[in-house]
């Protein structure tokens, strides 16, 4: 492909441009903001797994993408070898998702499957753009009953997801493309820090 200068840069070359910058800005603005929370986080769920607690994670359309991902990087690896850890996203079960869909709602799907497998000592991770998401919410419900620790991934602002959860990390968008974007890099430091100290 022949380049083209800046001045001659085609419509479509200037919108890709500026979407991955602007991407990459609120990644950066991520890093500057979070930071400290992410540490805490990342110390949280390290101190789970050491203690052979496991991490159950939630979300929808591409959040429950996320959560496949987080919990595939934590049963398998993500930098280092080392042993799996317990974690699992509640969004792969299809006959489970089906049949508690069906019989006691779709809001109740994830609920229902931290109610069966989580106990005092585990921690869910919650994903959800908007931090609005009821399945979601009530998942974090039940797992704030069964005295869980609980992790709220969401977009910047107020949120129902943020006042439930005991740690709370808003990445500063409102594009659900950008907040998307920005859990995952958050997911990736978080697998960092726990296979950095779980493998030292």
């Amino acid at each position: 492909m022949k380049l083209t200068s800046n001045n001659r840069r085609s419509t479509a070359e200037q919108k890709v441009i500026a979407e991955l910058i602007e991407g990459s800005d609120v990644i950066r603005r991520t890093a500057l903001q979070l930071a400290p929370a992410i540490v805490v986080v990342a110390e949280l769920l390290t101190n789970a797994l050491r203690a052979g607690g496991k991490i159950l994670i939630c979300g929808n359309g591409g959040s429950a993408a996320d959560a496949q991902h987080f919990a595939a990087e934590l049963v398998g690896r993500f930098r280092r070898e080392r042993p799996g850890w317990s974690a699992i996203a509640l969004t792969v079960d299809a006959s489970a998702l089906t049949s508690l869909g069906n019989d006691y709602g779709f809001e109740q799907i994830f609920a229902r499957q931290v109610q069966a497998l989580g106990r005092s000592g585990d921690i869910l991770v919650a994903l959800s753009t908007s931090g609005r998401s009821k399945n979601v919410l009530a998942a974090v419900e039940v797992a704030n009953a069964l005295q869980m620790r609980t992790v709220g991934l969401t977009g910047e602002g107020a949120s129902p997801l943020g006042t439930m959860v005991s740690h709370h990390l808003p990445i500063p968008s409102a594009n659900t493309t950008y907040i998307q974007q920005g859990h995952m890099a958050v997911i990736h430091v978080l697998c960092e820090l726990i296979e950095e100290s779980l493998t030292s």
